[in-house]
């Protein structure tokens, strides 16, 4: 798209893989089509793109060069939207940042990806550290509208190759120790491709940025909805009326959510007051999810359901549960079985459940196996950690750690997820990286973190400690230890005071006991 808004035509299936393109080609069908409503504010495809390119050509007057890496702090806004692509059209590596993490995490964040900028709200100046950036853009300020609106001046998006890093997300690792994900330009763009075609997305749908914009669960959704000429709705923070009405007056008809959130919209005292006729399917993943939470969302939302699940490693979509043809004549309470499964794999996706002799299990629904994926999807490994992403693979396949079984249709359940990994609220949590917390107090001897059933949030976080000789220390200040350390959702939620904790047979800590015993 030139910056005068005149349209340039190019097939998705034979344009070059690069995010940019994806704006461009979305935008190609209709400059004038509304491409983003943020509250009161709406913007056209052309005037997108206008603003897009003109902040890119202010970076790279700036001094930013491709491969440069500029962290993103934002709610879902335009603002976020606008950071994705500015960062695509100048060649720069985007990395978004979990609003929720301490401002010790996201410092360790910055230096470990070697940030130069940041694009943020002010609402989260108090996360970032002085000295850790060159340069901070504030988002919601006059200088960042002077950027957008001065315009692109000649300048051409640099030229980037498929392979090139466009993304870098960070997930805590099972060492404790956060770990960057690199996505290229080629995984994401293939995953928008597959993603329009998989749930059939046109040029009429609105998307309903609902989950947070800084999550994959979320963040794919802005290059296929885009890629596909559709319209963004934003919903800046969570709050179940909040997203009801959004629904109401947007006429949103798609959106991904953790189940979390489901939850509390279809409890909410008014959810029968709400037109959700726009809704045409709703997209649920980031934790399971109970089947008579997916009957009540049907019921309630009047529209069809697809589980999904993904992983930061794959941009993140491995499996949808998208009812074949011929499972669409089974009895309703059948389909529901199927609706509530992890489900087959995501289209351009080889997927496999493994035995530990390395050998597919059998389709029995029995056998258990881990997960293993590959594809075009999947990352090239972890930023500055080579020998994390060998570890990762095995013989070209990503090694999930999850264990599933298989059906005779194809489909997976996961039946276990990875190892010691806490969901909470959609959120993953591994408890190494709290223990990690907890033994940076002097009182503390040993710990051990757990998840255990929570109803609102699916689980929360528990840990049990043994107190060196003599010691005193109530479980508040634990607590608030924990805090002080970590972002909220990885605090625990209460604390098991032990004199020795269980183990196995061959001396390790037996976090099977502590969850029977105090789950």
């Amino acid at each position: 798209m030139t910056e005068d808004g005149r349209r340039v035509r190019r097939s998705k299936d034979s344009m070059p893989l690069n995010i940019w393109n994806t704006l461009t080609e979305g935008a190609s069908r209709d400059p004038d089509r509304i491409a983003v409503e943020d509250g009161d504010r709406r913007t056209s495809y052309a005037e997108l793109g206008h603003r897009t390119l003109s902040l890119a050509r202010c970076m790279h007057e700036a001094g930013l060069r491709p491969g440069d890496r500029v962290a993103i702090l934002e709610d879902n806004t335009g603002a976020f939207l606008e950071s994705y692509y500015a960062c695509a059209a100048a060649g720069l590596v985007a990395a978004p940042l979990n609003t929720r993490l301490s401002p010790r995490e996201i410092g360790f964040i910055l230096d470990d990806a070697g940030a130069r900028w940041a694009l943020a709200s002010k609402r989260h100046a108090g996360l970032i550290q002085d000295g850790v950036l060159e340069r901070i853009v504030w988002t919601d300020s006059e200088g960042w509208e002077d950027m957008a609106g001065g315009g692109a001046r000649g300048f051409e998006p640099p030229a980037v190759s498929e392979e090139d890093v466009a993304h870098l997300y960070y997930t805590s690792g099972t060492t404790g120790r956060p770990k960057g994900v690199m996505l290229t330009h080629r995984n994401v763009c293939i995953h928008a491709r597959s993603a329009i075609d998989e749930l059939s997305i046109t040029h009429s749908d609105v998307w309903g940025h609902i989950a947070p914009m800084f999550h994959l669960a979320d963040a794919w959704a802005v290059f296929a909805v885009t890629w596909a000429g559709g319209r963004h709705v934003m919903v800046p923070r969570f709050e179940a009326g909040d997203a009801l009405r959004a629904v109401q007056e947007h006429r949103i008809t798609l959106s991904n959510l953790i189940p979390t959130m489901l939850n509390l919209m279809v409890k909410h005292p008014a959810v029968e007051e709400f037109d959700l006729s726009s809704l045409r399917v709703v997209l649920s993943g980031g934790a399971p999810i109970a089947p008579e939470l997916v009957r009540r969302v049907m019921e309630v939302f009047g529209c069809d359901y697809i589980q999904t699940y993904g992983m930061t490693e794959t941009c993140p979509y491995l499996t949808l549960s998208i009812l074949e043809d011929h499972l669409l004549d089974l009895p309703v309470e059948k389909q529901l079985e199927y609706r509530s499964k992890t489900g087959r794999p995501f289209k351009g996706v080889d997927l496999r459940v493994v035995g530990e002799d390395g050998e597919p299990v059998a389709a029995d629904e029995r056998q258990v196996g881990e997960i293993q994926v590959r594809g075009p999807t999947v990352t090239p490994g972890y930023w500055n950690l080579p020998e994390e992403t060998l570890a990762a693979f095995r013989d070209g396949w990503l090694c999930t750690g999850d264990l599933a079984v298989l059906d005779g249709e194809g489909y997976v359940n996961i039946v276990d997820r990875r190892k010691d990994m806490i969901i909470t609220g959609g959120e993953n949590v591994y408890s190494i990286e709290v223990e990690n917390a907890l033994y940076e107090n002097p009182k503390i001897l040993e710990a051990a973190v757990f998840g255990v059933g929570d109803e609102r949030w699916g689980e929360s976080v528990r840990a049990a400690v043994v107190l060196g000789p003599g010691e005193e220390v109530g479980e508040a200040e634990i607590i608030e230890w924990c805090r002080a350390r970590l972002a909220s959702f990885k605090v625990p939620r209460g604390v098991v005071f032990l004199s020795d904790l269980p183990r196995t047979g061959s001396g390790k800590i037996s976090k099977r006991t502590l969850r029977d015993r105090y789950g």
